[in-house]
């Protein structure tokens, strides 16, 4: 066999192996995508394909395919590939991780708040987290960002923001009043101590904010953040006791001047300075002023006879402490779930949702909810409503039937969420508009 014919026989084998490759790889991409349009057309059957509030939005023409989005975020089927781009499943069980955006080598991804069609009410801040207010600031949950993460950078952006405007000639008790001591909080806290600033945190319930309302054994799902003052925490899955105690130490260490219980009623500008008043009477002057609140601020009632019964509530705190009663949960989101799966073992636990399907659900949550419901430890009842609340017992209004049910009833707990503190916010100063699909994490390019 001379040179020639042995070169074209390798050269020939060569291109026959990059053939098959090529073809194999092909089908595999092509098989990857019918599973991801099967996904997409059981999510948009099950409402979940609409985004509810923060998501990723894809630039398909700067995608490259590297499926770093898809390992770092921490859920289930929120991004997939098809036809060799990322794209979007289930939008409405994003939670705004942000894991995502920070993945993408080639920084395809942002982050938007709303949609075209469904819009989420927002304070209005500029870059540097600024209301309309000057010297006023938003950071955390209120102003979108409600992970963890996401709330600690926050926070730590804004007060080195609005330390570079500080006017130290002004006369005042403070540099900074913070209103609200969870994770924004707390970094906010930090970070100006860290810029020399003398501040004060004032929370109206107790350290940890909307954390402190987990069920004592849930799971916070997290990510490793950079805490002022500390470093970098890494926390993947932690209890809400070890994070509280974390923010403990630090505050304690630190000298943050804490103020639990003090629910903060108006804050008023005056000249150049603000006046901050607590519902027990006590006023705070201050420089500049950081507002990081939740979004929930009130839990939205139903409004049924009974629900004054105090056999309601509206959190969670010890489901261990809780056995051998009727509890009927009304809900159909996270914590709705979680406090149903936490009682059941103990008790007889009926959840009542309005909605005909759960829509934005944690994947593990969903797994468990189904779960428990195929083994009878959960009565799940799609399309009801709670209609009348009474001593021993509970009614209960399926969509379709034409009576009511009535059940056995020891407890109430209701998760439909909470309205935004417009009133206290307007009575501010502060404009809310409502966002239809803005990006509020972009990339710089």
């Amino acid at each position: 066999m001379d040179i020639f014919t042995e070169k074209l026989i390798i050269y020939s084998l060569v291109a026959i192996f990059i053939v098959v490759i090529l073809s194999v790889y092909l089908l595999l991409q092509k098989r990857e995508s019918r599973i991801v349009e099967a996904k997409i057309a059981i999510a948009k059957e099950e409402g979940r394909y609409e985004p509810i509030t923060l998501h990723p939005v894809i630039d398909i023409n700067s995608c490259i395919r590297s499926g770093a989005c898809i390992t770092a975020c921490p859920e289930k089927d929120i991004i997939g590939i098809k036809d060799g781009k990322a794209t979007i499943i289930n939008a409405s069980r994003c939670i705004g991780h942000g894991a995502c955006f920070h993945a993408c080598p080639v920084q395809a991804i942002s982050l938007y708040i709303g949609s075209e069609s469904r819009g989420v009410d927002l304070p209005h801040v500029d870059h540097t987290f600024e209301t309309n207010v000057p010297g006023i600031y938003i950071a955390g949950e209120l102003g979108g960002m409600g992970l963890i993460k996401n709330s600690v950078e926050q926070g730590r952006q804004a007060v080195d923001n609005l330390t570079r405007k500080i006017d130290k000639n002004v006369v005042a008790q403070y540099d900074l009043v913070i209103v609200g001591a969870g994770p924004a909080g707390v970094s906010a806290s930090l970070a100006a101590k860290g810029n020399n600033l003398k501040a004060i945190l004032l929370e109206q319930h107790s350290l940890g904010g909307t954390v402190i309302t987990f069920p004592r054994s849930k799971i916070v799902m997290t990510s490793p953040m950079d805490l002022p003052l500390h470093g970098k925490v890494k926390l993947y899955e932690t209890s809400k006791m070890e994070l509280l105690n974390l923010w403990t130490e630090v505050l304690t260490k630190n000298e943050i001047d804490l103020r639990e219980n003090t629910k903060v009623e108006s804050i008023q500008p005056i000249e150049k300075y603000f006046v901050v008043r607590s519902l027990k009477g006590e006023e705070f002057t201050a420089r500049k002023v950081l507002v990081a609140i939740g979004r929930s601020g009130s839990p939205r009632k139903l409004d049924i006879p009974g629900e004054l019964s105090a056999k309601v509530a509206y959190r969670l705190l010890e489901p261990e402490l809780i056995k051998d009663k009727n509890i009927v949960i009304v809900g159909g989101g996270d914590s709705a779930i979680e406090s149903a799966l936490l009682l059941a073992d103990q008790n007889k636990v009926t959840l009542s949702y309005r909605g005909e399907t759960f829509g934005r659900l944690k994947s593990k949550n969903s797994e468990k909810i189904r779960e428990a419901v195929e083994e009878n430890r959960i009565n799940l009842l799609f399309r009801s409503n709670l209609t009348f609340i009474e001593d021993h017992q509970v009614k209960v209004k399926i969509t379709e039937a034409p009576t009511e049910m009535t059940l056995p009833n020891d407890l109430v707990y209701i998760f439909v969420g909470g309205e935004l503190p417009v009133k206290f916010l307007e009575n501010i100063g502060i404009r809310i508009t409502k966002k239809f699909g803005e990006a509020i994490l972009k990339h710089e390019k």
